[in-house]
């Protein structure tokens, strides 16, 4: 088993079962179908049901009864899974089932043990981001057939409504169906929260939501995939792990900064050089009038201006008819004590930045730069686009756990992200600047909720709260998350925050709660070194650097002064073999890995000053060993 600070977790991930239904392989896993295929060509990401409370909380589960009957091109699974949360109590049996014919059928028998409030309960379908763009037929629940296509843009509504079957070519002359049963199903655009995926699901989103289930009420469902024609013969050849290094794709590195809150205990000295060794271009602050506002903000001010100079302050007027007042004192105190950097304008009983509140804003404060935004989901943005060129910033958060929360779906999710600022950079203009802020690993606020997130259980974690921030993985996830929304064009990004359970460094005293969170008192997250490691950077430029095996391998090459590093990590509990092609001459290299995480954390000074290791490039690549989870750093040598 891995230590603690690899994973964040002491706990064993789950099992998967590899699988075979005729020519389609997949994987089982807790009670789901993920990456069903057809050789090396996904047709759908996921297959699974969902119990979902009315602000769209995840209830979770237990599975008993599990039953595997697996044979060479077929195999039956059947197992029982029980939903307990606060008020709620549902149990479901699962049946999945794959035969020789490439057909595949899961069926759910459902009945609430209690009652409670629901926005879903039932299955959902995921087809993955890479058919953007293909074709599909939809027949729908009155037998009518419609000729369309995945969206290529983040779409800001539902794509297909009343949905009772997709079908889409995977191959010349062979198509995948998938059916659905026992509900009215409908697709969204997932991409508009940051999965990598279209989703059809039960429940249509323009019923009344929430909808009392009664205790007693029973719910059946039916999804069946099918392949359409005979595919040949398949040769699936094994994809080797390759980061290419092109130096004719170069970006500008956007601007790096942290979020910050006002700590019940002020940063001490050592927490507050080690932040500024990080060398960020920006801090970002929320003022909220409706809590401490201004006079918070000057208790705290001096200390992040010791860290960065230049804010990102996000400042949250009051709703009602105290936004006038506010926007009035807020004036008088820029005027007396001028902040460098960014202004963002939200109001609490907006999603969005209404025009009305920004352009009531920008007449009043004659800051230099403002924006506006959402706090929210991108999909908030996406609904409410903001007039072309009405502001110069245009911010919005991403996180990668809105639906799934399991390793594998936050690697996939990264190149979701991509998505969104593809489809903002389209509709926003081209004066206008795109920052996300902020990216984490859990969401800050939901605007969906209609009534607050009960308090944690004693003993367990705000639901903000993801050990994984104090992980290896959680560093790899960071460098991936920096590399992917650079190269998607966001022109500056802003993360997690500074210390704690949600930044990059722990408190002097400890995590409150070390089983849940284990980290080490006055040390800092792996995550840090990501951080520093770019940090040394500032003001230079991103090459291209491709992954071959972007579920696995993610890479960042950065240039500056010449200066050349590469910097990789591996995503998965497996050794992985990678080379690196373009490259050339002799590298030093540094791995932050299960062997030397320990010592890093503790001592970050130490780690960022070892030496390294001498490798050498030969026939312009260099192959690499990442032990599990590993970050490495390359700096080339002259």
């Amino acid at each position: 088993m891995l230590p603690r600070i690899v994973t964040g977790t002491s706990q064993p991930g789950p099992e998967r079962t590899t699988l075979r239904a005729g020519q389609l392989t997949m994987e089982y896993e807790a009670g789901q179908l993920r990456y069903i295929r057809l050789g090396s060509h996904e047709i759908i990401r996921g297959i699974y049901a969902a119990i979902r409370d009315q602000n769209w909380g995840t209830i979770p589960f237990e599975l008993r009864d599990l039953n595997i009957d697996v044979h060479a091109d077929s195999f039956t699974i059947t197992f029982t899974s029980h939903h307990q949360q606060h008020d709620i109590h549902y149990v479901w049996l699962g049946s999945i089932t794959g035969t020789a014919d490439n057909t595949i059928r899961f069926t759910f028998a459902g009945e609430a043990l209690s009652t409670f409030n629901r926005n879903r309960i039932g299955f959902c379908v995921l087809h993955p981001m890479a058919v953007s763009g293909q074709s599909v037929n939809v027949e729908h629940i009155d037998g009518t057939t419609e000729r369309g296509a995945f969206p290529v843009f983040v779409q800001p509504h539902q794509p297909y409504y009343e949905v009772r079957a997709l079908t889409h070519e995977v191959l010349p002359g062979v198509r995948a169906e998938v059916r659905m049963e026992g509900d009215i199903f409908e697709m969204e655009d997932q991409r508009n929260w940051g999965d990598a995926s279209f989703k059809t699901y039960c429940t249509p989103h323009d019923w009344p939501l929430p909808v009392l289930v009664t205790a007693g009420e029973r719910v059946s469902q039916q999804i069946t995939l099918r392949l359409i024609g005979d595919p040949a013969s398949l040769v699936v050849e094994p994809q080797a792990s390759v980061l290419h290094l092109d130096e004719t794709a170069v970006i500008d590195l956007p601007p790096l900064g942290l979020a910050s809150e006002a700590y019940p205990e002020p940063l001490n000295p050592l927490e507050i050089d080690r932040l500024r060794a990080l060398k960020l271009s920006h801090i970002r602050y929320d003022l909220h009038f409706a809590d401490g506002g201004l006079p918070q903000f000057e208790r705290v001010r001096p200390t992040l201006a010791q860290i960065s100079q230049r804010l990102e302050l996000v400042v949250h007027f009051s709703a009602g008819d105290a936004f006038s007042a506010e926007l009035t004192a807020l004036n008088d105190y820029l005027e007396q004590h001028p902040v460098t950097g960014d202004l963002i304008i939200f109001r609490d009983e907006e999603k969005v930045t209404s025009p009305d509140t920004f352009q009531a804003a920008a007449a009043v404060l004659k800051h230099s730069r403002l924006g506006l935004g959402t706090n929210g989901y991108f999909t908030e943005l996406n609904r409410e686009r903001p007039a072309e060129n009405l502001a110069d910033i245009v911010v919005y958060p991403v996180n990668p756990q809105v639906h799934a929360f399991d390793n594998n779906t936050l690697i996939e999710n990264l190149s979701g992200f991509t998505a969104g600022v593809a489809t903002a950079r389209d509709f926003l203009g081209a004066r206008t600047q795109l920052h996300i802020s902020p990216v984490t690993l859990k969401i800050r606020w939901n605007p969906d909720a209609v009534a607050p997130d009960p308090d944690p259980p004693p003993g367990e974690l705000p639901r903000r709260v993801d050990p994984r921030q104090a992980s290896l993985f959680g560093a790899g996830w960071t460098l991936g998350a920096i590399a992917l929304l650079a190269h998607a064009g966001a022109l500056s990004l802003t993360f997690y925050e500074l210390a704690g359970w949600l930044g990059v460094l722990e408190r002097a005293n400890g995590s409150p709660l070390p089983d849940r969170f284990p980290s080490v008192p006055g040390g800092v997250f792996p995550m840090y070194h990501v951080f520093a490691a770019v940090g040394e950077f500032v003001g230079g430029q991103a090459l291209g650097f491709t992954s071959t095996q972007a579920k696995l391998i993610s890479g960042l090459a950065l240039d500056h002064d010449a200066r050349r590093r590469l910097l990789i990590a591996n995503h998965t509990a497996d050794r992985q073999f990678v080379t690196v092609t373009g490259v050339h001459g002799s590298w030093t290299l540094t791995s932050l890995d299960e062997h030397t995480a320990d010592q890093a954390v503790r001592n970050p000074e130490w780690f960022r000053a070892a030496p390294g290791q001498m490798v050498a490039a030969a026939a312009g690549a260099l192959t690499l060993e990442l032990l599990p989870y590993a970050f490495i750093r390359l700096d080339q040598r002259h």
